[in-house]
């Protein structure tokens, strides 16, 4: 499989009573993490313009063992897939920050679960494991619910739940996420086209946003900033959940 690119674009929308909403585009790739194969400014494992590492993904930043992560995760929820695909943004030149990337489980084709692999700006890590209670195929009219207990950010709580969509098409992308808390929450999504990773879209991505995932973590901490003003309480970082994987 060639790796793609999705150039997508994302929009956070703030639910409750201090209304906070922003949109912005964003790169990321898809590609089989067993067998992918990209082009020349594009690397596994290895220094590039672009590359993707296992080390990033499949466990805790830094340390992740990649697919073979996701398998044991599978295993131990009764679930095998026999293709997995990683949704992330790249490293550029060197540098990754991924919000959220997305380990994509296939069986005979099918879709049949997501691991939505969440990162803090603190360096901590949680995954959700999404599927369906029959464990079949995932369609994009399914709505997959988790319990959210991993700190994202300090101006939500660790409470409430997320109900997630995905429509992984040939040509398109859509990841739809509503967090919802007894006094608001969050609605967040990921949509755009999916095309071949070439040399030239990576020069053209490099040229448009220079500092990749630099800039996602500026964005983080600006849109911190507008919400600490218009008087969001802070709430402080707890210890991260034991447990690596939760639904």
């Amino acid at each position: 499989m060639t790796v793609d690119l999705i150039r997508g674009e994302t929009f956070h929308g703030r639910k409750g009573a201090v209304a906070n909403s922003f949109r912005y585009s964003v790169d990321y790739v898809l590609l089989d993490a067993e067998r992918a194969k990209g082009p020349g400014l594009f690397s596994r494992n290895r220094a590039n313009l672009f590359a993707v590492h296992d080390t990033d993904h499949g466990g805790a930043p830094g340390k992740g063992r990649g697919v073979a992560w996701v398998r044991e995760v599978l295993a131990a929820h009764d679930m095998a897939a026999d293709r997995v695909l990683l949704m992330a943004q790249p490293r550029v030149m060197g540098h990754v920050f991924n919000p959220v990337s997305f380990w994509l489980c296939y069986r005979d084709a099918a879709l049949v679960a997501v691991i939505a692999e969440v990162t803090n700006t603190y360096g901590d890590r949680h995954s959700y494991l999404c599927h369906r209670d029959d464990k079949g195929p995932i369609s994009r009219e399914d709505t997959l619910a988790a319990t959210k207990i991993f700190y994202v950010s300090p101006f939500q709580p660790v409470e409430g739940s997320y109900r997630f969509r995905f429509d992984i098409g040939d040509g398109r992308v859509g990841v739809w996420i509503d967090y919802t808390t007894a006094g608001g929450g969050l609605f967040t999504n990921l949509i755009g086209p999916r095309v071949p990773l070439t040399n030239g879209a990576i020069l053209r991505s490099a040229l448009r946003r220079p500092f990749g995932s630099r800039r996602v973590l500026a964005l983080i901490h600006w849109q911190a900033l507008k919400l600490a003003v218009k008087g969001v309480s802070f709430r402080r970082r707890p210890a991260p959940p034991e447990t690596e994987v939760s639904q």
